[in-house]
């Protein structure tokens, strides 16, 4: 466990080494307050609650996560400096979590960065806290979710800007996979067996339900699966490099 926390201190450090972090996370929270106020009509909705904050999250993210993940692996790669850590004592499963834990923080560092938001619903209402509460887990595992992918994605690559569009691309095609025109357009040409499941395998279906602050055992296992899944992968593709 100290090794995971070594490797997660240094990569979390290293965001903050170029201004490029700071960047991200006023991106982000701009963008939140923009499409919450905006495009979500927060104030002319009159309710408080904050539904149209957490309903952009899964399309915010298609562009943030990506970027987090996508220097966690190329980077060291292009750098070679990916030869120095598989030489360390550690094996590649924490060096794989380890790097995995720091870009989750930093994602869930701009996800507390927009607790204005949540201060502005209590000051123009009375929201139930908790329904906030459990969406903003939701989103924490969401975030979880795509960057357990765009570290995979990452450790295929040497390029940060291949690492980037791939990484979108892949949670692209794991989020609309739940949108319903999608899946409409589907059922003409599969079965509805084969396009329910594509849909009940959507981050997009998983995320609506987390966020009516509904923390359902089966969402958050699917997220704690796909997490897994895609660290495992990555762990794969990092050891055949370490024994080639």
């Amino acid at each position: 466990m100290s090794a995971i926390w070594t490797v997660a201190r240094r990569e979390f450090a290293a965001y903050f080494a170029t201004p490029l972090a700071y960047v991200f996370l006023i991106a982000f929270v701009v963008a939140a307050s923009a499409t919450t106020f905006y495009l979500g009509d927060f104030l002319e909705r009159g309710q408080a609650d904050l539904g149209p904050f957490f309903m952009f999250h899964p399309w915010l993210f298609l562009a943030l996560i990506p970027a987090i993940g996508m220097r966690l692996w190329a980077e060291e790669r292009r750098s070679g400096t990916i030869e120095l850590l598989l030489t360390l004592p550690i094996s590649t499963g924490e060096a794989v979590l380890g790097k995995f834990v720091a870009g989750w923080l930093f994602a869930g560092l701009a996800l507390a960065l927009t607790f204005p938001i949540w201060i502005s619903a209590n000051w123009l209402g009375s929201p139930d806290n908790g329904v906030i509460l459990a969406s903003y887990i939701g989103s924490f595992l969401l975030a979880g979710a795509m960057l357990s992918v765009a570290s995979c994605v990452s450790a295929l690559t040497r390029n940060q800007v291949i690492a980037f569009i791939l990484g979108i691309g892949v949670c692209l095609l794991l989020v609309v996979s739940g949108v319903g025109a999608i899946t409409d357009s589907l059922r003409g040409v599969l079965p509805s067996g084969v396009v329910d499941l594509l849909a009940s395998a959507s981050m997009l279906t998983r995320f609506a339900t987390l966020a009516k602050g509904v923390l359902d055992f089966r969402d958050l296992f699917y997220f704690a699966s796909i997490i897994a899944l895609f660290l495992f992968v990555n762990t794969c593709v990092v050891e055949f490099e370490r024994s080639a």
